[in-house]
C-alpha cells in the first residue's frame, strides 16, 4: 500500500480544510478537541473527579483512555496529554507483554492525525500495521465501550526504513564522520583512552581532507598512521600507539562481521525527510524496521542516537510551540545506556535537554524507570507506566523505586502497579501549565489501525513505491580516504622501487613489469632473476633494493593495495632480508607466484655462473 492509497483511505481529520479556489488544500492539520467537564463527571467519587479534574485541559489534547478508580473504569472521567507539552519528552514502560508496543501505536496514531510527524522503531516487526486500519472484533467492542471511545478503523501514512537495506525497508545510512568517534566508540565497545585516540583519528582525517565515507576509510586511515609512513603524523598532538590502533582495528573487524558494514556509506540519510506531512496534513509515520537486526541491539539502539544528534544538529530554535515538530519513540531504551562511557551518557544528556527547544520529543521505552540514567530521567515530564512484576528481591526492589519517581498519589503505587493488566497503566503527563497531572490509573483506549504486522509482500509493495526508494536504495562509492591512501602508497611504493633500482645492483634489473626477468646486458637477453646468494652486484645496493621492494609491498597489504610486484622479486627480497612479508600474503598474485619464504637467510652461496641468456626481438627494451 503506497503512501497515498493509505491517505486516500483514510478518513479525513475532523476540522480539515476543503480546497480553496485555487484547488489548494490547507494542510494545517485539525486541533484536537478542547476539553470539556466529561458527560457524568459530576457524579464521580469526589477523589476521582479530583484527578479527573487534572486532566480537563483547555487546548488541543490527545486522548489516552478512561480513569480507573475503586476496580471500575469511568468512561466520563478521560485521561489525555496536551498536544503542546509532548516536546517535554516521556517514558513509557513496564514489563514485557504489558502492553506497551500497542501503547506506542496508539499515541503514534493521535500525534500523526493531529498533524505531527512520528518516528517509531520496530524492533520485533509488529508495528507495521498502523499503515492498514484496524479489525473490528468483540475484544475491540468491549475495550471502546469501557472507554467511551467512538471506534472507528483508520490506517496512517507510513514510509519504512532499514538499517542499511538490512531486511525491508528504505535503507537509512551514516557516514563514519557524520556518526562520529563518541558514538562509534559505543558501538565498538571502547574504553575512554581508546575513544580518546579514535578523536584524534577523526581530528586527522578531517585536516587532511581524508573523507571518512565507510569502515574502509577509517581502517586505511588507522593503518596509515601506524605504518613507518604516518606514524609521525600524530607525534605532535599525542601520537596514536600500535597497541591502541590494533584494538580499534579489531573492534572494527568485529563489528564488520556483524553486518555493520552495510550502515556506514553514502548515500547518507536526509534526516529532515522525518519531518514530513502526508498529503492530507497527517503527520508521516516513519517506522523503522529492525527485525532483522533485533539481535544487535546496541547497533541499531546507537543509529537511533545518531538520528536524534543529526536532527539537533540541523533544526533551528522554536521555543514552546503549539504542537512538536515531531516525536520520536527510543524503543529498548535501556540497550543504550548499557555500558555507556561517560563522554556518551553527557551527550545523550545535552541532546534531550536541548532538543525540546528545537520542537522535537523523545519517548524512551524500557521495562524500569531505572534503566534510564538520573540525568536523563529527570528530563522526561510525561509518564506512561505500565505493570511491573515483583517475582525476585531485585524485581521488588526496581517496583519500590518506581514508585518512588511518582507524585504523591491516593493510590497505593506498590499493589496498584503489580496488579494492572493488559492495556492499562499509571499516567501522569505535564498540564499545560507545566506542573504535574495528578496520578491517574487508566484503562487505555484501543489503536484505530491494524494491531498486527501487514503482510511482507504489502510491506515490500510500500516501500518499493515510496519516492525515497529511488534516492536511497543503491548505494555509492565516491573517492574518498581508502582511495585516496591507495593512490599515495602506490605512488610511494613506485618511487622506493625507482630509487632502488638506481642502485650499482638495481641498474641491472630492467623493466619491474618483466616479473622475475632480469636483462642480460647489451646482448638484449634476459634471464631468470636469482634467489638470494646468486644475485652478483654491490651487497648494500642489494640490500637496499630488497628493503625497498619489501617494504613497499607490506604497507600496500596494509591498506589493501593489491600484490603487484615481481613474483621472484619478492621471493628474493624476502630471503634476503630475513623476514617474510607476511601482510601482504592474501592479496591477489600472478598466476604460480609463490608466496612468502619464511626460512632465514641462508649463509651467501658460492656464486653460480649466470643462466644462459633467451634470445629476445630486437625491439624489446635494452637493459639500463
Amino acid at each position: 500500500m503506497t503512501d497515498s492509497d493509505q491517505t486516500a483511505a483514510a478518513p479525513e481529520p475532523m476540522g480539515a480544510a476543503g480546497p480553496d479556489e485555487t484547488g489548494a488544500r490547507d494542510r494545517t492539520p485539525a486541533p484536537a478537541a478542547a476539553s470539556a467537564p466529561p458527560p457524568g463527571s459530576a457524579s464521580l467519587p469526589p477523589a476521582a473527579a479530583e484527578i479527573a479534574a487534572g486532566y480537563g485541559f483547555t487546548g488541543p489534547a490527545m486522548e489516552l483512555g478512561a480513569l480507573l478508580w475503586d476496580g471500575q473504569c469511568l468512561p466520563g472521567a478521560p485521561i489525555r496529554i496536551p498536544l503542546a507539552m509532548l516536546n517535554r519528552h516521556g517514558l513509557v514502560a513496564g514489563a514485557t507483554g504489558t502492553g506497551k508496543t500497542k501503547t506506542l501505536q496508539l499515541i503514534a496514531e493521535q500525534l500523526s492525525a493531529n498533524g505531527v510527524p512520528v518516528f517509531l522503531a520496530d524492533v520485533k516487526g509488529d508495528v507495521s500495521g498502523i499503515s492498514a486500519p484496524g479489525k473490528a472484533g468483540d475484544k475491540v467492542a468491549e475495550r471502546s465501550a469501557q472507554v467511551g471511545q467512538d471506534w472507528e478503523a483508520a490506517g496512517f501514512p507510513c514510509e519504512f526504513y532499514g538499517l542499511g537495506g538490512i531486511g525491508p525497508g528504505i535503507p537509512l545510512r551514516a557516514t563514519v564522520t557524520s556518526f562520529g568517534p563518541v558514538l562509534l566508540s559505543k558501538v565498538l565497545q571502547l574504553n575512554q583512552t581508546q575513544e580518546q585516540s579514535l578523536g584524534l583519528i577523526f581530528h586527522y582525517a578531517d585536516s587532511k581532507g581524508l573523507e571518512l565515507y565507510d569502515l574502509k576509510d577509517l581502517k586505511a586511515v588507522v593503518g596509515f598512521l601506524v605504518s613507518d609512513v604516518g606514524k609521525a603524523e600524530l607525534k605532535g598532538i599525542g601520537g596514536l600507539s600500535s597497541t591502541t590502533a590494533g584494538v580499534i582495528l579489531r573492534s572494527i573487524t568485529a563489528f564488520e562481521q556483524q553486518g555493520a558494514e552495510s550502515f556506514f556509506g553514502e548515500p547518507e540519510f536526509d534526516t529532515s525527510e522525518l519531518l514530513r506531512l502526508a498529503p492530507d496534513g497527517r503527520g508521516l509515520v516513519s517506522v523503522l524496521e529492525l527485525p532483522a537486526v533485533q539481535d544487535k541491539p546496541q547497533l541499531f539502539s546507537t543509529f537511533l542516537m545518531w538520528l536524534l544528534a543529526d536532527l539537533f544538529q540541523k533544526l533551528p530554535e522554536v521555543g514552546d510551540v503549539d504542537r512538536p515538530k515531531l516525536v520520536f519513540f527510543f524503543d529498548e531504551a535501556h540497550l543504550l545506556f548499557s555500558g555507556a562511557s561517560k563522554a556518551f551518557l553527557e551527550s545523550i544528556t545535552q541532546t534531550v535537554r536541548l532538543i525540546r527547544s528545537k520542537g522535537v520529543g523523545i519517548f524512551f521505552v524500557t521495562q524500569t524507570p531505572k534503566d534510564v540514567p538520573g540525568d536523563v530521567l529527570a528530563q522526561l515530564g510525561n509518564r506512561v507506566q505500565h505493570a511491573l512484576r515483583a517475582f525476585t528481591p531485585d524485581d521488588a526492589r526496581a517496583l519500590k523505586a518506581t514508585v518512588r519517581t511518582f507524585p504523591n498519589s491516593p493510590y497505593d503505587l506498590e499493589e496498584l502497579l503489580t496488579g494492572l493488566g493488559t492495556g492499562e497503566a499509571v499516567i501522569t503527563v505535564l498540564s499545560e501549565n507545566g506542573a504535574p497531572t495528578p496520578v491517574a490509573a487508566t484503562r487505555l483506549r484501543a489503536p484505530q489501525s491494524l494491531m498486527a504486522p501487514i503482510d511482507a509482500a504489502a510491506l515490500e509493495a510500500a516501500v518499493k513505491s515510496s519516492l525515497l526508494y529511488g534516492r536511497y536504495a543503491e548505494p555509492v562509492d565516491r573517492e574518498s580516504a581508502f582511495e585516496k591512501l591507495s593512490a599515495a602508497e602506490r605512488t610511494r611504493q613506485a618511487a622506493s622501487v625507482e630509487a632502488a633500482l638506481n642502485t650499482p645492483l638495481g641498474k641491472g634489473f630492467g623493466a619491474p613489469q618483466e616479473a622475475g626477468r632480469v636483462a642480460c646486458g647489451a646482448g638484449g637477453g634476459q634471464r631468470d632473476l636469482p634467489l638470494a646468494g646468486e644475485v652478483p652486484g654491490d651487497a648494500v645496493g642489494a640490500g637496499d633494493l630488497a628493503i625497498a621492494l619489501r617494504d613497499a609491498e607490506a604497507l600496500g597489504g596494509l591498506l589493501g593495495v593489491p600484490c603487484a610486484l615481481p613474483c621472484a622479486a619478492r621471493r628474493w627480497a624476502n630471503e634476503r632480508v630475513g623476514a617474510p612479508v607476511g601482510l601482504c600474503a592474501g592479496q591477489p598474485r600472478a598466476p604460480g607466484c609463490p608466496g612468502p619464504l619464511t626460512s632465514p637467510v641462508s649463509p651467501p652461496a658460492p656464486r653460480p655462473s649466470p643462466p644462459a641468456c633467451t634470445p629476445v626481438p630486437s625491439s624489446a627494451t635494452p637493459a639500463r
